[in-house]
């Protein structure tokens, strides 16, 4: 097991905590590869398909022939929504597309331990015992992060339960992002510079994930 320090919620270093080796020492046969795969699909997921343009069919104009075919010396003509005029239809431009792909539970579980693996190599993860918060304290996280967080870094804080004083703590914060701890998955993992968890979230991580 990977051993770290532990904080309090002022920032100050209380201890160590050992990280579980089920969550953070994951291991596969190409672990880049299997990452790549399954954020790929997890941001292909989250497009909309909507991009669209019009076609010369869904333009409206005349199909009459602009000039006669032969004599003028011009190019043979077409209708006036033919592509290569002004005005004319866009010829294979964006169609609405479905962009879902279904991520394999396995696939995604492992992607998932395998990017907090990442990060507890790096010297990127932080547990803090609680945060015990009564009601909303933006200057509280604040000062938090600044303890935390070295840098000016994306964090990502993981909590136990979406108690609405932690959430409104944290959500004003530029580069603060958060998430339940049993909602979590590989991109939010990778995409923050660190990952601030308290000691509930982990357990609760190791509960559902391990």
């Amino acid at each position: 097991m990977l051993e770290i320090n532990k904080y309090s919620a002022q920032g100050q270093e209380v201890g160590k905590i050992e990280l579980p080796a089920a969550l953070f020492a994951a291991e596969a046969k190409n672990p880049r590869a299997l990452l790549y795969e399954v954020i790929k699909m997890y941001r292909a997921n989250q497009r909309q398909g909507t991009s669209s343009v019009k076609n010369r069919a869904a333009i409206t104009g005349s199909t009459k022939k602009l000039f006669k075919q032969k004599g003028t010396g011009n190019a043979r003509p077409g209708d006036i929504k033919t592509p290569v005029r002004v005005g004319g239809g866009i010829a294979f431009g964006p169609q609405p597309h479905d962009w879902y792909r279904k991520i394999p539970k396995k696939k995604k579980r492992l992607a998932l331990k395998l990017a907090l693996t990442e990060k507890a190599n790096a010297g990127e993860v932080v547990v803090v015992e609680s945060f015990d918060l009564e009601k909303p304290n933006t200057k509280f996280a604040r000062n938090l992060i600044d303890n935390l967080v070295k840098g000016k870094k994306r964090a990502l804080v993981l909590v136990d339960s979406s108690d609405p004083a932690i959430v409104k703590s944290f959500s004003n914060l530029p580069f603060v992002s958060m998430n339940r701890a049993d909602s979590t998955f590989a991109y939010e993992v990778l995409n923050a510079g660190c990952l601030i968890l308290t000691e509930d979230a982990l357990n609760k991580m190791v509960e559902v994930f391990a």
